[in-house]
């Protein structure tokens, strides 16, 4: 069984309040702490022609570390998106004030087409979920 991770109660909140602005399926507090949230998108596509649903090929990704005084943390998001869905988001990010760090694919022999972007900010946790929630209402 894991050991529980120490938190303090302050930041068990932040975490809940994080993954619940964002529509985390599931979130937990590792080692750090670091507030690790993800959510499955649906995403209808086949790899070498098979249909997949594995999370592997879904997920969204959010967390939150570091977090300092004045209430900034670094503060990490990812999405698996078709690629037609791509320069929308990459332009949300940006006029959220969010740096774009990687664009890349995962799969080979995929249907549709599927992508991953990184996203990283040093922000207030609360604010950072809400910029990328406005980023990513597009897609679904």
């Amino acid at each position: 069984m894991a050991q529980p991770v120490k938190a303090s109660p302050q930041f068990k909140k932040l975490c809940n309040r994080f993954s619940s602005i964002l529509g985390g399926t599931e979130h937990e507090i590792t080692k750090g702490p670091v507030c690790f949230v993800s959510r499955n998108r649906i995403i209808r596509a086949t790899i070498l022609g098979k249909r997949t649903a594995s999370p592997l090929v879904r997920y969204q990704l959010f967390s939150f570390e570091s977090l300092d005084s004045s209430g900034r943390a670094l503060c990490l998001g990812e999405t698996a998106l078709f690629q037609n869905q791509v320069n929308r988001l990459l332009t949300n990010l940006r006029k959220n004030g969010i740096k774009v760090t990687a664009v890349h694919n995962h799969w080979l022999f995929e249907n549709p087409r599927l992508m991953y972007v990184h996203w990283e900010s040093i922000d207030n946790p609360i604010e950072f979920a809400k910029k990328v929630k406005r980023s990513i209402a597009f897609l679904g």
